[in-house]
């Protein structure tokens, strides 16, 4: 139902108590990632990341960001709370992407 901006080149996820992730917005189109809101046919639950928990399963874990509350389309890719510190900005396993280069 969003239609970001052509612009749009980058997703910042926001979630509860300030935790971020960033990633490239294709990841977000990707068939297998989700916006869950529901588990098992019931609102998720707290513990597995209510109100809305993202499901990037391409990437590695820290971008499936659970507690979310706003998604952040961006023109330029900013840096999110783990990518801050150290993490790879795109963290593909097949490309062993774990840790910043920079």
């Amino acid at each position: 139902m969003v239609k970001p901006k052509k612009e749009a080149k980058f997703v910042m996820a926001h979630c509860l108590e300030g935790y971020t992730t960033n990633f490239p917005i294709e990841y977000l189109y990707d068939e297998n990632s989700i916006l869950a809101y529901k588990m098992n046919g019931e609102i998720i639950p707290k513990r597995h990341g209510f109100p809305i928990r993202l499901v990037i399963p391409s990437l590695y874990a820290w971008k499936s960001a659970k507690y979310l509350e706003a998604l952040e389309f961006m023109d330029k890719n900013v840096k999110g709370f783990w990518e801050l510190r150290g993490y790879h900005d795109i963290g593909d396993p097949w490309k062993e992407e774990r840790f910043s280069e920079d």
